[in-house]
């Protein structure tokens, strides 16, 4: 059972509710966040250590806490909200190297809890109807988000094997939608036009930020270990997402598409990365087996639900405030 929990990227906006809700949790002593700037959002009865993961002084704040329980929530999907690629690089892989050499030296930590992503399944032509969590990609993402989450997952299975004590559990998310929290994926969505590659109609899932929030924290509290795949229930294709948005659609050539793409990063508008293009061209379904069986987990809203909560947000005017 959880008592000293120690919750990475609580600046974000995943992380920040995530660590506030485990403070409010009555089986939980004790919940250090830990972030490289302060929140702008409240956490609560959380105490925030601004320490950077890169760097070695996380193992002291592990230490000198006695933390049992590290929950990994500070894998950048998207450059530009940490300041590009580089620096999205050094967070992904080399925060995860220092925190994982951290909670090796560290005794006292007993369980290990990660938000990953489907993304590293990647996406293309030959892919299954439904990944499971044995599956692996069949076309490996290339880079960007989709390679760091690939190698994240090395270094958490070469972890399970310098630590066998220290229970770990990998929860693999589909694209996470709703009305506060702002992603790529939301980005693209709330285009005036959106691109949609030529003759295809990708199959697509999402979670809704509550439903995420929800699976993390049984995560954290619970005894379920392994990988395992989180996604709302259904899917939508593209097109049927581009009508619920409401939004029009320009078919592009997808060889042309990474063009579109990077006049959008450029006017700010949104960020693309091959990755993404990919999702949109090929799609992505998750078997959500484990998800009930292991982790004992029911999302609250289907796929559609979740799109739908975003779209409805997006045509309010507080939408503009929506966090990262």
């Amino acid at each position: 059972m959880a008592s000293v929990v120690l919750v990475t990227g609580v600046s974000r906006y995943l992380g920040g509710v995530l660590a506030r809700e485990l403070a409010q949790d009555p089986s939980v002593e004790h919940v250090i966040g830990v972030d490289v700037i302060p929140p702008a959002h409240d956490l609560g009865g959380v105490e925030f250590v601004r320490a950077d993961i890169r760097n070695p002084m996380v193992a002291r704040v592990i230490s000198e806490n006695e933390v049992d329980t590290v929950v990994h929530m500070n894998v950048i999907a998207t450059p530009t909200f940490v300041g590009g690629r580089t620096p999205q690089k050094e967070i992904n892989v080399i925060g995860t190297m220092q925190l994982l050499a951290a909670c090796q030296k560290a005794e006292s930590v007993q369980r290990l809890v990660v938000k990953s992503s489907a993304a590293v399944y990647g996406a293309s032509s030959r892919d299954p109807a439904m990944f499971t969590e044995d599956m692996t990609a069949r076309r490996l993402p290339t880079g960007g988000f989709g390679k760091d989450s690939v190698e994240v997952e090395s270094y958490i299975r070469g972890f399970a094997r310098r630590r066998p004590d220290v229970e770990i559990l990998t929860l693999r998310f589909a694209n996470i939608l709703g009305p506060r929290i702002r992603t790529s994926m939301t980005d693209y969505f709330s285009l005036p036009l959106i691109p949609v590659p030529l003759g295809y109609d990708a199959r697509l899932q999402f979670v809704h930020e509550d439903d995420a929030v929800a699976a993390l924290l049984r995560g954290v509290t619970g005894h379920a270990t392994g990988t395992i795949n989180i996604a709302g229930d259904g899917v939508v294709t593209v097109l049927q997402a581009v009508a619920v948005a409401g939004r029009m659609m320009v078919p592009v050539l997808l060889q042309g598409a990474g063009l579109v793409g990077g006049i959008a990063k450029r006017m700010g508008l949104a960020d693309f990365s091959v990755d993404q293009l990919s999702l949109l061209a090929f799609g992505r379904g998750l078997d959500t087996t484990r998800m009930r069986e292991v982790l004992g987990f029911e999302p609250n809203y289907t796929t559609r639900q979740a799109f739908e909560a975003f779209i409805e947000s997006a045509r309010e005017p507080a939408s503009a405030g929506k966090e990262r």
